[in-house]
């Protein structure tokens, strides 16, 4: 096997119009619109009803499954609808309507929680609702409870941001280093971990010094600059190219050891230590070519996307496309009427020029996608075997293995839809493992009935 000192990727035009843009706080709109499923996980109940008052922190939604994070009011106002809405990835789920009464009061449970062990750290990172703020939504205190604690030895702080058009993490770890640089000891002090890497690329030099003068000190935390390649900040990239471990699909960090974070997740943390006060407001990137005032801002959970865009002056003119994230790997919305949730750290907004792609042409065996690729996939033979609904030939390539980060999309002068393909792709081949499993299941209950 080849020592690999890298994994491969591609070059972006970052487009960090933002750069240098201080996070602006947005009031607080007439409405909030707070949906009960913003993670990985099982749906939260809402724990209010119509006509409740409520108060900024106030708990309104909570599940008893194990794999759940709580959701808290992000203003205070009264209650007044709890409905069905259509998320973001077509499914149905929950929101609770508030009507904002503009005094911003805080509910009395907002007080900083006790903490002098794991257990206390554990149930005050789940009482502050946090999910991975990277983009995963995977609650936070799930991640940090492996079935192999004794085995992590390495905490990743992922401040890479390698997404073009988003600073919001940038321009974070500016304002916030110290207490970032606090959340990380404390994550590792009560989680038993000896080691701290804070990884940020490296067209991030301010925030690389600046996190450097603040651990020089510091001997279990190292600052890692990460090179200019796309995509550095995704989870499998980062944990090779900061301590040389390969997470292979399937598999998760603490597996090998390893727990990843996201800066901001760190940040608010630490933040509900020192408060008390839950993740109700979310900073996120607003930009794209038909903004009128590009920037980045902090916003009430729940804001609908048109009051964001409202606040940054609007749009030049209709939008033809308007994303949740970055374009490499974020989300077409359906319209500006979905809320923020805790996991978006972007919206970019663009017209049919910045938006349209030009038609597919005829592959030229060129293999820029094969070499751009960080899971050393080949891309063309992928999508050519989910044209076929080949599933042997997907198996057989490790399908699975693809994190969708679009690179062999980006690089494809053939402007196919390789990155889209492929997830099609993966989707088929889950499908079949759980049909097989399915039948496995069947057939152990026929032989104990026999």
């Amino acid at each position: 096997m080849i020592s690999l000192k890298h994994l491969k990727g591609i070059h972006l035009d970052h487009h960090k119009n933002t750069a240098g843009f201080t996070i602006v706080p947005m009031p607080v709109p007439e409405k909030v619109y707070i949906p009960m499923v913003q993670h990985i996980g099982a749906p939260n109940v809402p724990v209010v009803s119509p006509g409740d008052r409520v108060k900024v922190g106030q708990l309104i939604g909570d599940s008893e499954a194990p794999v759940c994070a709580p959701v808290h009011s992000s203003v205070s106002g009264e209650v007044v609808a709890i409905e069905t809405f259509m998320t973001q990835m077509g499914r149905n789920d929950v929101n609770i309507v508030i009507e904002t009464d503009g005094k911003q009061e805080l509910a009395d449970t907002v007080v900083p929680p006790v903490v002098t062990n794991k257990e206390e750290f554990l149930k005050a990172v789940r009482a502050s609702g946090l999910v991975g703020l990277g983009g995963a939504a995977f609650p936070t205190h799930i991640k940090y409870n492996p079935r192999n604690p004794e085995e992590v030895d390495t905490l990743i702080i992922n401040g890479a941001e390698c997404e073009p058009y988003i600073t919001v993490d940038h321009m974070t770890m500016l304002a916030h280093a110290r207490e970032i640089v606090d959340g990380t000891l404390n994550t590792l002090k009560y989680l038993s971990i000896k080691k701290g890497i804070i990884a940020i690329e490296g067209n991030k030099p301010d925030a690389i010094s600046l996190f450097k003068d603040l651990t020089k000190d510091i001997p279990e935390i190292e600052v890692f600059e990460l090179r200019l390649v796309y995509p550095q900040g995704a989870e499998r990239v980062i944990i090779f190219e900061t301590t040389g471990r390969h997470l292979i699909a399937g598999k998760l960090p603490a597996d090998i050891g390893v727990l990843v974070s996201n800066v901001n997740s760190i940040l608010k943390l630490q933040q509900y230590l020192e408060t008390g006060m839950p993740l109700v407001t979310k900073s996120l990137t607003v930009d794209g070519n038909l903004i009128v005032h590009p920037q980045n801002v902090e916003v009430p959970i729940g804001t609908k996307i048109r009051d964001v865009i409202e606040f940054c002056g609007g749009t030049k003119r209709d939008p033809k496309k308007i994303l949740f994230g970055g374009p490499m790997m974020g989300r077409a919305m359906p319209s500006d009427d979905l809320a923020i949730l805790k996991g978006n750290n972007a919206i970019l907004v663009f017209d049919e020029a910045f938006s349209t792609m030009n038609p597919e042409t005829a592959c030229i065996n060129c293999g820029r996608c094969v070499r751009g690729c960080p899971m050393n996939l080949m891309p063309t033979t992928l999508a050519k075997a989910w044209d076929r609904k080949d599933l042997e030939t997907l198996k057989a390539y490790d399908a699975l293995t693809c994190m969708e980060c679009g690179s062999c999309s980006y690089s494809c002068p053939a402007r196919i839809q390789l990155s889209y393909k492929i997830k099609l792709a993966k989707d088929l081949v889950m499908q079949d493992l759980r049909k097989q499993v399915e039948q496995a299941k069947a057939q152990a209950e026929g032989g104990k009935n026999a």
